[in-house]
């Protein structure tokens, strides 16, 4: 009889999982690929749905070759059966087996049903969100994250607004700007907190990525071609409007982050992009036990996390772009191959993305110390009446006693004196606001579930794996 091939559930379907799952599937590994989206392709590939008709979607991307290659090696492995890819799957938990993982996973977009897949091994690709911080109207109809304009963009081909300020700080504003311009939306301001003396200083790393340089230079072009003003070392301090966003007022920062006396001008929009950089997706990692690393799971040169048997790469493992998480999925996916077959993985055979990894991680991490280098005084500019935990409708007000009056000193009092974080997202979205407005550091919290579930399918028997 022939002996079953092991089985590597990989799950999330951008740039890390595709290369993990084409790496270990090429090596004799069995892959079943779990993914949310209709869509391979993740975030940062993310395709519009069939029904649209796009007729050049390769027009809302760059990279698109890299993107054409994954998906023809997919289709590939999909043909030959090496791969199964789940799409419409939401994974609410990850357990450990005696013998391997269940991984239970939500279905379409009800999620009313949940089912289960058997694996003997696990790559979590689970991808990064964004990093939101209240500010005084952030909650008015026309205020979308950055990158949920570029997801409506690219997914649903709509442009959240006719005219748009991009603002926050970080790499992804140059994208969504020059998108949402590209698109037909008239982009008044890139309102960007960090100043070009922060990465100035920093010139020899930058040096060291040419491509990147390149890449910078690119979008720089489209920015002076689209007539998109460039507001370095400024931020939004509060967005206007009565049933909807109608403008936002606008002032330069000194070196500490405060705004500048006499510098706020008032900019008319029907739309803010804003955001303030990513953190790692670490849900399920947390649930299974794996270490974190400062924000992201901790990993070794194999990608593999300290639980056996579990590996991660991408934006999981720390944020660092799509060229870093193709490199460290093709060395998850080869060591998994390795170790889920019994032999002993060899590194040279992934040299070069490894040397790639050394080099990009160096970069990003330059590219976060620039980003980071103005430390900020947001929190003077949240009002007391500024909601900060949207669920449960918390104002900075109420955090601020909850700290000031009942002595809270950290995120879990805080938490249960407002109720802030006790929503429909569980904190994944306010936490760094309610952390900043209450001064208490930011610490990860685990929680059983990665996303929420339905109490029926909590109480509803187990779920017989599904057979690969």
């Amino acid at each position: 009889m022939t002996a079953l091939r092991p089985v590597l559930a990989v799950i999330g379907a951008g740039p890390a999982g595709l290369a993990g799952a084409l790496a270990a599937a090429a090596r004799g590994v069995r892959v079943v690929l779990v993914d949310s989206a209709a869509e391979a392709g993740g975030q940062f590939f993310r395709q519009p749905a069939q029904g649209l008709g796009a007729r050049r979607p390769q027009a809302l991307h760059h990279q698109w070759r890299t993107w054409e290659r994954l998906r023809a090696g997919l289709d590939t492995h999909l043909a030959a059966d090496r791969v199964t890819h789940l799409s419409d799957r939401h994974v609410w938990c990850v357990e450990r087996d005696p013998d391997g993982f269940t991984v239970h996973a939500l279905i379409g977009p009800e999620q009313e049903e949940s089912v289960a897949v058997r694996a003997d091994g696990v790559l979590l690709a689970t991808g990064g969100y964004e990093k939101v911080l209240p500010f005084p109207g952030w909650t008015l109809p026309g205020v979308v994250t950055a990158g949920g304009a570029q997801a409506l963009l690219k997914g649903g081909l709509v442009l959240p607004g006719r005219t748009a300020v991009v603002a926050g700080t970080g790499p992804l504003l140059l994208p969504v700007a020059t998108g949402l311009a590209a698109a037909g939306a008239r982009v008044v301001a890139l309102v960007e907190s960090a100043g070009p003396a922060d990465f100035t200083r920093r010139a020899r790393t930058w040096a060291g990525a040419p491509s990147k340089l390149a890449e910078g230079a690119v979008y720089a072009a489209q920015l002076l071609c689209h007539g998109v003003a460039v507001m370095a070392r400024h931020a939004v301090l509060e967005a206007h409007g009565t049933e909807r966003l109608e403008s936002v007022t606008v002032a330069a920062l000194d070196p500490e982050g405060r705004p500048v006396p006499g510098t706020q001008r008032r900019i008319a929009c029907d739309t803010l992009a804003v955001g303030h950089g990513l953190l790692p997706h670490t849900d399920l990692a947390e649930g299974l036990g794996c270490r974190l690393g400062g924000p992201g799971v901790r990993v070794d040169d194999e990608q593999r996390t300290d639980v056996p048997g579990v590996w991660a790469a991408g934006e999981t493992t720390g944020i660092g772009g799509s060229t870093l998480s193709l490199a460290e999925g093709h060395i998850a996916g080869r060591s998994a191959a390795a170790r889920l077959t019994g032999t002993v993985p060899d590194p040279r055979e992934w040299a070069p993305a490894a040397r790639a990894r050394t080099r990009l991680r160096s970069f990003f991490a330059a590219l976060d110390a620039a980003y980071a280098a103005r430390p900020g005084r947001w929190t003077e500019q949240v009002t007391d009446e500024t909601v900060v935990c949207r669920c449960e409708e918390v104002t900075a007000g109420a955090v601020r006693e909850a700290v000031g009056t009942l002595g809270a000193g950290d995120l879990r009092t805080v938490k249960l004196l407002t109720r802030a974080g006790m929503g429909w997202c569980q904190g994944r979205i306010c936490e760094p606001g309610v952390a900043g407005v209450a001064g208490c550091p930011l610490t990860p919290a685990r929680r059983l579930l990665a996303r929420p579930v339905p109490l029926g399918v909590l109480a509803a028997p187990a779920d017989p794996p599904t057979p690969q």
